[in-house]
């Protein structure tokens, strides 16, 4: 079975193409083998492609966390499918559109330099009433800004969205040290309101154009680097007005841009190709 693996600052996942999956194997078993950062290749989840239209660039996209359970989406792994096409020669550059669960997504490269490619996502609109998230506390609400949520016995105001994901905002004039965030992380992730568990952000704004994040993903714990949650950072930074509707979204290893049009919001980012190889 050949693979690749790629990155999206440090957010990194492993490619095959959807014919390769060893047919004898449950998926969520083969994802945590392949994805075990001490005895597989390692990575934060694994992606799916099947290309149904080469021609017209038509690409179905399935994307598996470490922990075995399917997500939506992944804005990340977006851009790091479509470097991979893109360098196999498998579709011809610019555009790519990707058929997920969360509806379809299109990618264009903006520019490459050896491995390394610049990729503009459309990551759809963002999502704010309760059950389309799904958020469910008993009540029903069009939106959900600076919501009480009781976490043992802390209380914290949380802006909370979908890109196609669940996703929850936790703003912080200062970040907490890694044990107590990933704590955090880990119990929101899990709140029983949230039924599908969720995304988890912690996010500081710098300024009116500039956000710094630290990412807690469902299904992974800390990662380096998440697309949807940067996008979902910087439009929960928009709807509560501390932003204008571009921001650039610090991460650990680097920045994504994202814009929030009116009918749709834009990242722009890098992926880079790290190997390829074969999986006896």
């Amino acid at each position: 079975m050949k693979f690749a693996k790629l990155h999206g600052l440090g957010n990194d996942f492993i490619i095959i193409d959807q014919r390769d999956l060893p047919p004898a194997e449950s998926i969520g078993d083969f994802v945590r083998k392949v994805c075990d950062r001490h005895t597989g290749v390692g990575a934060d989840g694994l992606l799916l492609i099947a290309v149904e239209d080469a021609a017209a660039g038509l690409v179905r996209f399935r994307i598996f966390n470490a922990d075995g359970s399917e997500a939506e989406i992944s804005g990340n792994g977006l851009r790091c499918a479509a470097a991979s096409l893109f360098q196999r020669g498998t579709i011809a550059p610019p555009r790519i559109r990707f058929l997920t669960t969360a509806g379809d997504r299109s990618c264009e490269l903006i520019g490459s330099e050896g491995v390394l490619y610049e990729i503009r996502t459309e990551m759809g609109r963002p999502k704010f009433a309760s059950p389309d998230i799904p958020f469910d506390d008993g009540a029903v609400y069009d939106r959900l800004i600076d919501y009480p949520l009781a976490i043992g016995q802390k209380t914290y105001p949380v802006t909370i969205l979908s890109m196609g994901n669940p996703h929850c905002g936790v703003f912080a004039d200062r970040f907490p040290n890694r044990i107590e965030w990933h704590q955090i992380g880990s119990e929101i992730e899990s709140h029983p309101f949230f039924p599908n568990r969720t995304n988890v952000e912690f996010i500081h704004v710098l300024n009116r154009s500039e956000i710094e994040v630290l990412f807690w993903e469902r299904g992974v714990g800390e990662t380096l680097a998440s697309g949807t949650g940067a996008c979902a950072a910087a439009v929960a930074s928009m709807v509560k007005g501390l932003t204008d509707r571009t921001v650039a979204v610090r991460t650990t290893l680097g920045r994504l841009i994202v814009e929030w049009t009116e009918d749709r919001v834009l990242q722009s980012g890098p992926a880079e190709i790290v190997f390829e190889g074969t999986r006896l």
